[in-house]
């Protein structure tokens, strides 16, 4: 071969070596630099001397193990070997490997050491649990042992076994191939077939092997708790009364066997060892596994409620207390259906505090009121939250942020991408249950520069969001001039506070004091450019920003930019001449992603919200510690129980990762600086022994619930996917008894979502504020509810305290409907809805024209002893990109009762079939109001003018055609036309605005 061929194969090896080197220190490096960048080194080192530590520990386990037996086989082959045509052929094997068996050996066992220390290093979320391992206080019901050992040690014990299984198997084949390889052990010889060192090694390496099956014996007999043989999760009367015993006589037996393999070194007699291990076979299948299957078969199966009942009792009480639904209070509800003038005047007061304003449908209104320009996005669901208003009344509020989503198409190249479009621009917010006069919502934080109550109340409010769902992976600042805002256009005129439609139903005849018109807006606050901003220049049309803040990595040096070019695979990091000493990359910006990083511990939430707290915005994140390893807990897929019609049909809401877990706790709760990018964990739940474990292995992390602001703990709430995943445990374990669950009568699901927009996906639970029966205050709550097993009527409603500043967070309350009662469902509710000649009459206008028709959520909650059904009817105008959804009608349902109204106190009247009014009729804009009631959907204006004539049309069109007058016929349907052109008309002019 030429020495040019010769030498392509070092130098090509060489290279690869090389580039390979340079990626993990660019990796390396740029982890620790971020790390660095968040205070989070401890973390990062944390992590790295415990993989390295386990790397170390399973290399040595499997060098050392190979290693001695492949150098004990080596060292003890015969010196003389017989005559066969066997070791003629190996004769020319070893020849050939003779010369090269150091390379051989050290390459067999170098690699092997590699693969397992690099297999073990997985594992130190285990190591740290299990050397940091904190009481729950709890024993389990089997052994009396605390849920410690299940949780943290057992875990660890089984990692051990199975890593000491694997060194020993591969140290026999690799010492049986040897041995056979230089004579030790000869398959066609006459004579002896196996020297006595070979004999006195492989007995060793057996006897170990069978020991540590001994081992495993004893230990399988607690991993009975997480038995799935019973008709629970959990130890069976099978595994207790048979299993169990099963386990400690293999155990015996097991001990027996490896002293018989271990006395075959004097023996030396194949058939102990070979007696030994058919013994230890046959005991296994006998004992472990057809004793145990015969005691199932004649005596559980047909006893099994009896036999059973304990074991599902242990499996009830353990999976309540390990998801938190133990202290979960249930109520027997007789909801009644009827509702009567006087008790519907007596709940008027908590009409005003119903949200209306759906978040998953406003996001185009938002987008065309509030997006700018076509750079900045908000997400496909908005988010519910809590404000104070001007005049103190906590409201609940629809907000997201204003992000930037990149540079424009025409525009989008690396250096505008990462170095000019860096951020999202301010907070939107605007109040769930108020509208204006045409349906649009009420905004209480708006505009660029940021104008309302949210960032008047803050001092010194900081508007730019570096960190966010969207954007670039990357960004770098202080090198460019960065795009902060645009200053060429006048601020859009947007419904504010004033524009409400607020008066308050009471059923009173008075009437309150009349508002302003609704169709006048005062004038915009005079905008004021954010001090840190550059003077635009008179036809830029843009403000440019430089970033000052501490979020990102500092390019100091050549050597980072470097690094961080490898990482990217980006050589504009180093060529672009604008990038210099105080420039900073910032990355990781997803919020979630940020805390996931810093606490590799914690499950996040796949709904991370912004909120406004002292000044400044920030993406509050719930985290979960959680485990697979609780006694007796039927364990639960966290995907399938999280997924609903948002993780489904947006992005904007993730599911949690798929990973079967038996425990779980709020016990984190984060926040992230939308601006410098500070990451905060707060120990929500500090009792978690989870929590408390993982607080051990990394000291100074999570920070003391005290610590938390008045403010922040104002925003922070009940989190959504810990919730759905309590309503699916509780759709089988609301049932306490052990009977009744064996039974499975009671048993409930949840509905799916009714809206025909949905398909076949859960109902998501909803954020409202309501009142409770029995409670003199309202409550704010994420709700849902039940309908029984293959049934669709409503079994239960549910909801859980979200105010983290109430004495009474977290308190979940159920109202248990009777069996004999028959509450329509949410799925029942909305076919009532469509096919409702009552609905249909108002709708058909709607349906008929370009318009189109969009159904908001359907909220369930208690009203009046029963529970009332109440869903916002959206309109849009058909045929221009530039409409957006106009909250228009409103749906009530109650009993088997059905209506529909302009507003919800207009819906509510209109239940009642006698034509009496309990609740204030709305003062009309011709009295000189403008109002209506607690800014409930009001379908006022042009568009409600010409929704009305149309409706009236119809009606007479319909009479004259029932008594045969075709030409009032005729003059009906004109004015149909019409009127359906008006609401057109005024539906594209309110879209367009």
């Amino acid at each position: 071969m030429p020495r040019r061929s010769r030498l392509l194969a070092p130098v090509g090896a060489a290279v690869v070596v090389i580039i390979a080197g340079i990626m993990f220190a660019a990796n390396f490096w740029t982890e620790y630099k971020w790390f660095a960048s968040v205070d989070y080194t401890t973390v990062f080192w944390t992590e790295l001397r415990t993989r390295s530590l386990l790397f170390v520990a399973g290399a040595l386990l499997m060098a050392l193990a190979v290693g001695l037996s492949v150098y004990f086989a080596y060292r003890t082959r015969p010196a003389y070997r017989p005559f066969s045509l066997e070791q003629q052929g190996l004769d020319r094997y070893r020849s050939s490997i003779d010369p090269h068996r150091r390379i051989f050996f050290w390459g067999l066992v170098g690699g092997l050491a590699l693969l397992t220390g690099a297999s073990a290093t997985a594992e130190w979320q285990t190591f740290l649990q299990f050397t940091n391992a904190t009481d729950f206080g709890t024993e389990d019901a089997q052994f009396g042992l605390d849920i410690s050992f299940y949780t943290f040690v057992y875990p660890f014990l089984q990692v051990i076994l199975g890593y000491l299984y694997t060194a020993v198997v591969i140290a026999f084949i690799a010492g049986v191939v040897v041995h056979y390889l230089y004579g030790g052990v000869r398959l066609q010889s006459q004579s002896q077939r196996v020297t006595p060192a070979a004999r006195v090694h492989l007995s060793i390496l057996l006897g170990i092997f069978v020991l540590l099956r001994a081992a495993d014996y004893w230990l399988e007999q607690y991993g009975l708790v997480f038995s799935t043989r019973g008709y629970t999760f959990g130890a069976s009367y099978t595994d207790v009364n048979a299993v169990l015993y099963a386990k400690i006589i293999l155990f015996i037996i097991a001990l027996v066997c490896a002293v018989l393999f271990f006395a075959n070194i004097y023996f030396k007699n194949a058939m102990v060892p070979l007696v030994s291990l058919g013994l230890l076979i046959l005991s296994a299948v006998l004992i472990g596994g057809v004793y145990p299957a015969i005691v199932q078969q004649i005596t559980v199966s047909p006893n099994e409620q009896r036999l059973e009942n304990p074991y599902i009792q242990r499996n009830i009480e353990a999976t309540r207390a390990a998801y938190g639904v133990d202290s979960a209070e249930v109520t027997d509800y007789d909801a009644q259906t009827q509702l009567t003038t006087s008790e519907l005047a007596a709940e008027a007061e908590t009409i005003p505090s119903v949200r209306l304003v759906d978040p998953a449908v406003v996001s185009q209104t938002f987008q065309q009121l509030q997006q700018v320009r076509g750079f900045y996005q908000f997400p496909e669901v908005l988010e519910v939250d809590r404000y104070t208003t001007g005049e103190d009344e906590t409201v609940d509020t629809i907000v997201a942020v204003r992000e930037l989503d990149g540079p424009p198409a025409q525009e989008d190249r690396w250096l505008t991408r990462h170095l000019v479009y860096t951020h999202g621009f301010g907070m939107v917010a605007a109040a769930g249950n108020q509208v204006d006069s045409e349906g649009r919502p009420v905004f209480l934080e708006y505009n660029i520069p940021p104008t309302g109550e949210l960032s008047d109340n803050g001092d010194g409010y900081q508007p730019r969001v570096y960190f966010g769902r969207e954007g670039a992976e990357y960004v770098i600042v202080n090198a460019e001039a960065e795009y902060d805002y645009p200053v060429d256009s006048d601020a859009p005129e947007v419904p504010t506070a004033e524009d409400a439609v607020t008066s308050t139903p009471s059923p009173s005849p008075e009437a309150d004091e009349a508002q302003a018109p609704a169709g006048q807006q005062e004038e915009a606050p005079a905008e004021e450019q954010p001090a840190d901003s550059e003077e635009p220049g008179s036809d830029s049309g843009q403000a440019n920003n430089y970033y000052d803040g501490d979020g990102g990595v500092q390019l100091s040096n050549f050597f980072d930019k470097l690094m961080y070019a490898v990482k990217y695979q980006e050589v504009n990091i180093l060529l672009n001449s604008a990038i210099n000493d105080e420039s900073q990359i910032i990355y990781v910006r997803d919020p979630a992603e940020r805390v996931e990083k810093v606490a590799p511990f914690l499950t996040v939430d796949g709904k991370a919200y912004p909120a406004v707290v002292d000044g400044k915005i920030v993406w509050i994140v719930d985290a979960y510690t959680t485990s697979d390893q609780y006694p007796y807990s039927t364990p639960i897929d966290l995907a399938q129980a999280t997924t609903d019609t948002f993780t489904e049909s947006t992005t904007a809401v993730n599911a949690l990762p798929g990973n079967q877990v038996n425990y779980i706790r709020n016990s984190v709760k984060a926040t992230v600086d939308a601006y410098d990018g500070t990451v905060t964990l707060y120990g929500w739940d500090e009792e978690d022994p989870v929590l408390q474990t993982w607080s051990k292995a990394f000291p100074d992390v999570v920070t003391s619930k005290e610590e938390i602001s008045d403010t922040l703990l104002s925003h922070l709430r009940y989190p959504d996917d810990l919730y759905k995943v309590q309503r699916e445990i509780l759709e089988r374990y609301h049932v306490t008894n052990a009977d009744a669950f064996y039974g499975g009568q009671d048993f409930w699901t949840v509905p799916n979502d009714p809206k025909p927009q949905a398909g076949e996906n859960p109902e998501p639970p909803y954020r409202q504020t309501i009142r409770f029966p029995g409670d003199e205050a309202a409550m704010y709550s994420l709700t849902s509810t039940f309908v029984p097993r293959g049934r669709e009527n409503l079994a239960a409603f549910m909801a859980v305290n979200s105010d983290a500043a109430s004495d009474s967070y977290g308190q979940m309350r159920i109202l248990e409907l009777p069996r004999s009662t028959a509450v329509q469902g949410p799925g029942q509710i909305q076919n009532t809805f469509q096919s409702s000649a009552e609905v249909r009459e108002v709708l058909l206008p709607l349906e008929q024209s370009s318009a189109q028709v969009t159904y908001g959520n359907l909220l369930t909650l208690p009203f009046a002893g029963g529970l009332l059904y109440v869903e916002p009817l959206y309109v849009q105008a058909g045929g221009s990109d530039a409409s957006y959804p106009l909250l228009q009608q409103v749906l009530v349902g109650f009993g088997d009762q059905v209506a529909i109204g302009g507003n919800l106190q207009e819906a509510l009247n209109n239940l009642f079939d006698d034509g009496e009014a309990p609740l204030e009729e709305p003062v009309t804009e011709e009295d000189g109001g403008g109002e209506t009631d607690g800014g409930q959907a009001p379908a006022g204006g042009d568009l409600a003018q010409a929704l009305e004539d149309a409706a009236e049309a119809y009606e007479d069109g319909q009479a004259a055609l029932r008594e045969g007058d075709f030409a009032a016929y005729g003059e009906a349907n004109e004015r149909l036309e019409d009127a359906l052109e008006r609401a057109e008309a005024a539906s594209g002019n309110s879209g367009g605005e």
